[in-house]
């Protein structure tokens, strides 16, 4: 009887020393924690001048540029000279003919006032005169409005920005209105962007948007993210890119950005709630996806539900018990049931997701 009890005992103690060198998990975890993240429509597009943002300057007459006195991407202010015109021989000629013109109809008007005065002339000649006057002197102003009235003039800038195009070359002949330099606004340029045509009734005007540069700065180092809101949906496609244009105008105060400079462009359309999880925290496998809780030193496995998410962070809807702490890392190894051993280190910055916490 004593053998058997014994025995009994000894195989007990066995039994507690297995149990106590069963295997276990070293993990990492934090709380769960609910919030929000924004729900966004990613575009791709470049910095162009806005439909009102810039302005391209001609001379309505024949002539020949004569010297170029910026360079496209050219920094300039209001005034600043930019080039020099030459007015064609017929040019000239026609603003020479006007002047005479109106100087001989203000001749021939002082002629005839005097001749009124002497009662040898009359109210109708008088009236005729100041008509010619009139003629005359608005073909002259037309003309000076046109092509400055001078045979060699230097056009200047309308306001200050940055030269965005210069369609002729030093020494070329043009003909009249043909487009000599373009000039962009400061502050002046929207990023246009192409949305997705399933996306596009989700977009509406004011929606804020983060527009982060493709490329890189002087450092060789990404450039900080702009922010900025939506002004321009179109509700046609864009036959060269199927895709619909929008503008993007940054906040003011931002850094303005270079004009043809590329951008992805994340549009905030609304709000996903839910538990805010590290990316690598959710796994997935043939019944979805899933993550580990732990309970009495134990894995307990949690179904979920992705809703989204971004680079660093997932958004789930799922039975998470708040009181259970998260396991962030060491999951890949673990089971349902698997005893851990939690790792009492401070987590890292980057293990706190972000987002709006209590959303």
């Amino acid at each position: 009887m004593n053998l058997r009890l014994t025995a009994f005992i000894l195989l007990l103690t066995s039994a507690a020393a297995g149990a106590d060198d069963a295997p276990s998990v070293l993990v990492k975890t934090q709380a769960p924690q609910r919030g929000s993240l924004p729900e966004t429509v990613t575009a791709y597009g470049t910095a162009v001048p806005a439909i009102n943002g810039g302005m391209t300057l001609s001379v309505q007459a024949e002539g020949r540029v004569m010297h170029l006195l910026v360079t496209p991407g050219e920094a300039v202010h209001a005034g600043q000279a930019l080039l020099e015109f030459q007015l064609s021989a017929a040019a000239s000629s026609a603003y020479e003919q006007a002047q005479s013109t109106l100087k001989l109809a203000r001749q021939e008007q002082a002629r005839t006032a005097r001749l009124l005065a002497q009662q040898l002339a009359t109210r109708d000649q008088q009236a005729q005169a100041d008509k010619a006057v009139g003629d005359a002197q608005a073909t002259l102003t037309a003309l000076e409005q046109e092509n400055g009235g001078k045979p060699r003039q230097t056009i200047t800038a309308p306001f200050d920005g940055v030269v965005g195009a210069i369609p002729v070359a030093q020494g070329d002949r043009v003909q009249p209105g043909v487009a000599l330099v373009t000039v962009t606004r400061a502050g002046g340029l929207v990023i246009t962007v192409g949305i997705e045509p399933a996306q596009r009734r989700r977009l509406k005007l004011g929606q804020a948007a983060t527009l982060i540069s493709l490329d890189a700065g002087p450092d060789g180092a990404p450039e900080p993210a702009l922010h900025g809101k939506l002004v321009r949906v179109d509700k046609a496609l864009n036959p060269k890119t199927r895709l619909v244009d929008a503008d993007l105008v940054p906040d003011n105060g931002a850094d303005e950005p270079l004009q043809g400079q590329a951008f992805r462009a994340d549009i905030e359309v609304g709000q996903m709630p839910g538990w805010l999880l590290p990316r690598d925290a959710v796994l997935d496998d043939e019944q979805g996806a899933y993550l580990f809780q732990v309970a009495d030193g134990k894995a307990v496995r949690v179904n979920v539900k992705r809703i989204g998410g971004d680079d660093g962070t997932t958004v789930v809807e799922g039975p998470l018990d708040p009181a259970r702490p998260l396991v962030t890392i060491g999951n890949y190894q673990l089971a349902d049931g698997m005893a851990v051993r939690r790792d009492e280190a401070p987590a890292a910055p980057t293990d706190v997701p972000p987002g709006k916490p209590g959303a």
